[in-house]
């Protein structure tokens, strides 16, 4: 659909050199033909006819035996209970005013849509509309998609909605099924204005390139974001004054905040989803292109970009740093923090830092993930001595050269501690050294 409201043209001619800027990144970040398809719907992979074997299908059999009974709320629908059942923390809520739904004629700027996420589902709700729009990580399928109608029944059912790939399954999402974040200008309607777009916003965006078409609360300090900005005059005022719509508590200014089963929309929520969307993809993508070159050419030795680029992103290397500190929502960082594990020490990869950058150990959380351990066992073995590489400072790449010999060791001894899974060879590893390579040797 043609824009109904562009930006003032100052703004335009920044957002096509920001989207120019954005598409060397992600050449540099990423790998070669990471934006192609991957042909997941071909016989190897099967995605659309496999059956999916993750927490949808889960609870669904649950619901099915008669074990788990949701409670149907006349205010908010099967929301409240799904949150529960799914282990969803109320805290996540985010709240998206774009028109980037399948829903997309009930979402405006005065109705966004909400969303709440744990690990590895996502749940999003609209007041008034008809169906709740869900979302899963399958362990061998990548992200999977599901409707859930909104009307009361004594065994509701998840509907997969293969259909939705036509977005969540091409270039944003390193051309696997899977999620991602738009950064997306839109008129005083919600409709987008597709010459503002950021793309592959991640750990990676300068936080400048964030949020258009979404409310954001929390403090960024002077780092200016591009949230609560809605229509081209905000837009041009926006560039004249950076904070403009920065550092907001409530959004009460925007809609009736009594229709949403949660308060804000919240800062660091948002950047965590980020990180977890695009890791999600990454390893959906080794795993398909695994089993393809494994079935093609008995080997994996092709993959080397693809390892080494995943292995960028699970340890935060291109992350954007912070240049002040940023908060959000206190009970989001509680509940985010609490699934640890932790080891001795009390130190975890869920620890944020969000003084200058996400994590305070700089390796991805989603290493525990079952996507994760369901890596085809050629690529898992290889990553993980790869990574073990890496941290014991063996590996001298310049990939790797800029991380810091105390993260090395501290995220080391973290996954010694608390992955039983990891090869014997992790737990006699050589002592880093402070130039960060190997004492001794």
């Amino acid at each position: 659909m043609k824009p109904t409201n562009h930006l003032p043209r100052r703004a335009a001619l920044c957002a096509a050199g920001a989207m120019l800027a954005m598409s060397f990144i992600a050449a540099a970040d990423d790998f070669q033909g990471s934006t192609h398809k991957v042909p997941y719907d071909e016989e190897i992979i099967d995605y659309s006819n496999k059956k999916a074997d993750g927490p949808i299908e889960k609870l669904q059999a649950k619901i099915d035996r008669g074990e788990a009974k949701l409670k149907y709320d006349e205010k908010f629908g099967w929301l409240p209970a799904l949150l529960d059942a799914l282990d969803v923390p109320k805290s996540s809520q985010m709240l998206v005013f774009s028109k980037t739904s399948l829903q997309r004629a009930f979402i405006t700027p005065q109705n966004p849509r909400s969303l709440f996420y744990n690990d590895d589902v996502y749940l999003g709700f609209i007041p008034g509309a008809p169906v709740m729009e869900v979302s899963a990580v399958d362990p061998k399928l990548g992200g999977v998609f599901y409707t859930f109608a909104q009307e009361e029944s004594e065994k509701p059912r998840f509907i997969r909605a293969n259909d939705c790939t036509s977005c969540h399954g091409a270039a944003k999402t390193l051309g696997v099924p899977g999620h991602f974040v738009r950064s997306i200008a839109t008129d005083e309607t919600g409709e987008m204005d597709s010459q503002s777009e950021i793309s592959y916003i991640n750990h990676r965006s300068p936080l400048a390139d964030r949020w258009a078409g979404w409310f954001v609360t929390g403090q960024s300090g002077s780092q200016a974001h591009r949230g609560n900005l809605i229509g081209a005059k905000e837009f041009a005022r926006f560039e004249k004054e950076p904070g403009f719509r920065g550092n907001l508590t409530d959004l009460g200014r925007f809609f009736d905040e009594e229709k949403y089963f949660g308060r804000g929309s919240d800062l660091v929520a948002l950047m965590v989803l980020e990180h977890q969307g695009q890791m999600h993809n990454y390893i959906a993508r080794l795993n398909f292109e695994t089993q393809i070159m494994m079935k093609t050419y008995g080997h994996i030795r092709y993959l080397r970009t693809q390892v080494a680029a995943f292995l960028r992103y699970l340890l935060l290397t291109e992350e954007q740093p912070l240049t002040a500190p940023v908060s959000g929502n206190p009970q989001f960082v509680k509940d985010f923090e609490a699934h640890g594990p932790r080891d001795a020490q009390g130190r975890s990869l869920r620890d944020l830092d969000l003084q200058t950058r996400l994590f305070k150990h700089p390796c991805s959380y989603l290493i525990y993930s079952d996507a994760f351990d369901a890596l085809p066992a050629i690529m898992r073995d290889h990553l993980l001595q790869r990574l073990h590489d890496i941290l014991t400072g063996k590996d001298t790449s310049e990939d790797f050269a800029a991380m810091r010999a105390e993260d090395r060791k501290n995220i080391l001894e973290i996954l010694v501690a608390t992955k039983p899974s990891l090869p014997d060879y992790w737990r006699n590893p050589a002592p880093v050294s402070a130039a960060g390579a190997p004492s001794g040797n």
